[in-house]
């Protein structure tokens, strides 16, 4: 399992932020890869698209079941990581480098509150599997 960022932020449906800046880089976190296993598809939105937190900004389709991309804060789609639409094996290779999906201008910093830290978010996934 590849190491969480200690720096990255977490949303309850299994997307990480990293912040520099202004900038967010969002990526889906190895526990959503892990569960969704073999994946085949991913759909990503294009730069300028406008995010809103929580609401999906695509989807990820594996053989078992097609999941929503949701933006764990809300601003401006800046870049788009074009190169994963072709090699999906960088998801679970390098979730949290190369493995990125879109980078996000932040349009309002204060909802990075509403979002889980590393240790908050280990204990929602280890809450997550007793179920």
């Amino acid at each position: 399992m590849p190491e969480r960022p200690q720096k990255a932020l977490f949303t309850k449906t299994h997307e990480w932020l990293l912040v520099d800046g202004e900038i967010g880089t969002v990526g889906i976190t190895d526990y959503a890869i892990t569960h969704l296993s073999d994946i085949v598809f991913i759909d990503l939105p294009t730069v300028g698209t406008i995010t809103k937190q929580n609401e999906s900004f695509g989807e990820i389709e594996s053989v078992k079941a097609v999941a929503s991309l949701n933006a764990p804060v809300s601003g401006e789609v800046v870049e788009v990581n074009e190169s994963i639409r072709e090699r999906l094996e960088v998801l679970s290779e390098d979730t949290y480098g190369a493995g990125w999906l879109i980078k996000i201008k932040l349009s309002d910093v204060g909802e990075l509150k509403n979002l889980m830290n590393l240790a908050e978010y280990n204990k929602f996934c280890e809450e997550q599997e007793s179920h």
